[in-house]
């Protein structure tokens, strides 16, 4: 009796225990966090601000470590299993404001992909991203500001900087370059080869895209660039935002319903004719790509928020049909961004993927999300040929593609052949274009070779304008990260404009909202500082006395050993 009254005497101090330090301070210890991230093979700038982060944290009383991943595993760990505390990574972006859409709003709070990977919830910012949807005009960009506004109030991720972006291309092969943006399809086609020249070289520093071509895969598709030569959407965007037809000859707005006309004879790169079918396909299966097979939709990893603007398509013809929208048709015209994808490709891939020895995967994955793709079938001006995993992709022009119609304006593939070799770093792109290996450097180039290129008379350095953009995110699904008044102090301790200056060696420009210039409101406009989430120091060295002020005044406390605490 006395053994089991010992026991029970034991079990019942324990539970005492644990519930004294939940409601006492014993719990309260020293904040740590990790910072995941890139290596300096995939990414050198993302890698150096991760190391002065962990300087200045270690500065402010924070203990920090690092998970240091691949790029496949490190869009995996963030976007798919939301496994991270903070991040630093680059963002892909968006020419129009609505991207922050599907980057923030609470609706996609536990999706996968770039549908909030940072499950930030704030119906006020909610509101104001629902609201600059149905405006037009001078009224949308109002609300646009009031949308930008309230997102630098809360810092769910903090934009750093905008780096500028540049490749080499060889001038002697081609002319042309700089009429289309390098990482879309317009970078690539209407350029004019030299006389006997048959195939355009691209050099890659990243083999993913001579791994897999789903277009859906966020772990392996960056800006979308391939995709874009692969397969058609029913309209392609410039750098300035502006929504021109392509795969659509024309559409025609009544309210909020477009009438769209799609170009007589396409086909995909199988001789299967595309029509309006296919297109009302890809609406309805990136919305759900189990096409209604599970009790509740699954949404593509890619494309959500332009979608999700869509609410119904009605085929009217082979050639012809009626996309209505829920948003404004300037914000529904996004929707005409997505790659078509053809119905008799994707409808078998929306049954549920199987795992070694036919085990079922997590639920809601479909064949759709695991498929590497290979061969893709899509309908775009360049068709696949081959490739060499890891070291060479190889397409051929489309011959039957719209774009080489007399009576299209709009710029084709003007060559036989498109190769893309996979080289390790930037200064092998840049050697290989200068050897006659390859015309253009399709990955942007990192900031710090840039200053020593040569360039020789058949050479020279294009700069493009960039919508992607450098952050920290938090994983707002746990604290202390979940408390914007957190947010708010770490948003402090960067120094963008240091990070610009001796990170990327001045080829950026530091930010204080993410998006493209001609949206920025004057109240977030960059001067001298960041007008919302000034600088807690000067020259890069943090004031360890004001940082900790900062803390105190959002409710954190330090220990007699400098550490700031936090509830564990």
């Amino acid at each position: 009796m006395l053994a089991a009254t010992t026991g029970l005497t034991a079990s019942t101090s324990g539970c005492i225990r644990r519930l004294r330090d939940i409601v006492t301070r014993n719990n309260i210890k020293q904040l740590s966090l990790t910072i995941t991230t890139l290596p300096a093979d995939s990414d050198r700038e993302g890698i150096r601000i991760a190391n002065e982060l962990e300087r200045i944290f270690k500065t402010v009383g924070i203990d920090v470590s690092f998970d240091v991943r691949s790029g496949i595993d490190f869009l995996q760990t963030v976007l798919y299993d939301h496994d991270f505390d903070v991040c630093i990574g680059r963002h892909p972006g968006g020419t129009d404001p609505d991207f922050l859409y599907q980057a923030l709003h609470s609706l996609y709070a536990d999706e996968s992909g770039w549908q909030n990977p940072f499950g930030f919830t704030n119906l006020t910012v909610d509101a104001f991203l629902e609201k600059q949807r149905r405006l037009e005009g001078e009224d949308r960009r109002e609300a646009v500001t009031d949308a930008l506004e309230s997102i630098a109030t809360v810092q769910p991720f903090v934009p750093i900087c905008v780096p500028e972006e540049h490749r080499v291309v060889r001038t002697d092969r081609f002319d042309g370059w700089g009429n289309g943006h390098p990482a879309t399809r317009r970078g690539y086609l209407g350029l004019d080869p030299a006389a006997g020249v048959e195939t355009l070289r691209a050099t890659h520093t990243d083999a993913r895209p001579t791994e897999n071509l789903n277009p859906l895969a966020v772990g392996y598709r960056g800006r979308g660039t391939f995709t874009e030569l692969l397969y058609d959407s029913l309209a392609t965007d410039d750098p300035d935002g502006d929504i021109r037809p392509w795969l659509a000859e024309s559409w025609e707005w009544d309210g909020r319903t477009a009438d769209i006309r799609l170009r007589d004879g396409c086909e995909f790169h199988d001789g299967r004719p595309l029509t309006a079918a296919d297109v009302g396909f890809t609406y309805r299966f990136l919305r759900d790509m189990s096409l209604g097979s599970h009790e509740v939709d699954t949404p593509a990893p890619r494309y959500r928020g332009q979608v999700e603007a869509v609410e119904t398509v009605a085929i009217r013809s082979p050639t012809r049909l009626e996309i209505t929208v829920e948003t404004s048709p300037a914000v529904g015209e996004r929707a005409f961004l997505v790659p078509i994808l053809p119905a008799h490709v994707w409808r078998e891939r929306a049954t549920d993927a199987m795992g070694p020895g036919g085990a079922s995967l997590a639920q809601g994955t479909t064949k759709a999300v695991v498929t590497n793709n290979v061969p893709p079938i899509g309908s775009g001006p360049y068709q696949f040929t081959g490739r060499t995993e890891g070291d060479q992709l190889t397409l051929e022009r489309f011959g039957t593609h719209f774009t080489l119609r007399s009576d299209v304006d709009l710029p084709e593939p003007t060559v036989d052949a498109f190769t893309v070799g996979i080289t390790p770093s930037s200064k092998t792109a840049i050697s290989a274009v200068g050897n006659d290996i390859a015309d253009v450097t399709s990955s942007s180039l990192e900031s710090n070779v840039v200053d020593g290129i040569e360039m020789s008379e058949t050479s020279r350095l294009l700069e493009s304008p960039s919508w992607t953009f450098y952050f920290l995110g938090f994983n707002a699904r746990k604290a202390p990260f979940s408390n914007p008044r957190f947010r708010l102090v770490i948003a402090q301790l960067l120094d963008k404009e240091w990070l610009v200056e001796n990170v990327f060696h001045g080829k950026a420009r530091p930010i204080a909202t993410p998006v493209t210039k001609q949206w920025v409101p004057e109240s977030l406009e960059w001067d001298d500082g960041d007008p919302e989430t000034p600088f807690l120091g000067t020259d890069g060295e943090v004031d360890v006395d004001a940082a900790r002020s900062a803390f105190e005044t959002a409710g954190f406390r330090y220990d007699e050993k400098g550490r700031l605490r936090v509830r564990q």
